[in-house]
């Protein structure tokens, strides 16, 4: 759901994609390229503004928000996994955020960190460029190497490709395609690597 609040509207780029059981309320920027999954929220209200950067994707479930004094920045070729809490704070450019990973107001990720899966970065905490913390609190765990920060880009191309692929058009898929073969365990295929198929 796209909804206004008064005097402030979404401005979702033409070439973004916001699933229909997302809510993205009040000054929110999506730019191109960009992909809001299902029951994500996404608000700017409280005077103040949500900025979404190009090909970053928000999963499921997740929650970014403001306060009266802080905006919500994230920049480009994010990945914010499922169900994570990004409040008011700024987030660089080709960074991860593992799932429930929770960013409090005031902090900054830097370029080309991660945060991960379960961890809290406290309030004003700033997360320094190309490092992995985890924990509660967050912690400095390791520099990442060039390979890692390849990873994080990678990952945000698979999601853009995903929704364009699979979500864009509907399920009928885009106009020409070929339709995919099913890819379940019921089709042969292993669930999990080095899982014999069923």
């Amino acid at each position: 759901m796209i909804r206004s609040v008064p005097g402030r509207s979404p401005r979702i780029h033409p070439g973004a994609w916001v699933d229909p059981a997302a809510q993205v309320i009040g000054d929110v920027v999506i730019e191109e390229g960009a992909s809001i999954w299902p029951f994500t929220v996404v608000r700017g209200d409280q005077d103040n503004y949500v900025y979404i950067g190009r090909h970053t994707n928000v999963q499921d479930n997740s929650v970014l928000h403001v306060t009266p004094d802080l905006p919500c920045v994230v920049g480009d070729r994010v990945t914010i996994g499922h169900r994570c809490v990004v409040h008011a704070c700024r987030i660089g450019n080709d960074v991860r955020i593992g799932i429930g990973a929770v960013v409090l107001t005031g902090a900054v990720v830097e370029d080309g960190a991660q945060v991960g899966a379960g961890a809290l970065v406290p309030q004003g905490k700033v997360v320094p460029a190309g490092w992995l913390v985890m924990g509660v609190p967050a912690k400095p765990v390791r520099q990442m190497g060039p390979e890692e920060i390849e990873d994080i880009k990678r990952n945000a191309v698979e999601y853009f490709d995903l929704w364009q692929r699979d979500y864009r058009f509907g399920p009928q898929g885009a106009p020409g395609s070929t339709p995919r073969a099913p890819n379940s365990p019921v089709s042969g295929k292993p669930m999990f690597p080095g899982t014999p198929a069923r």
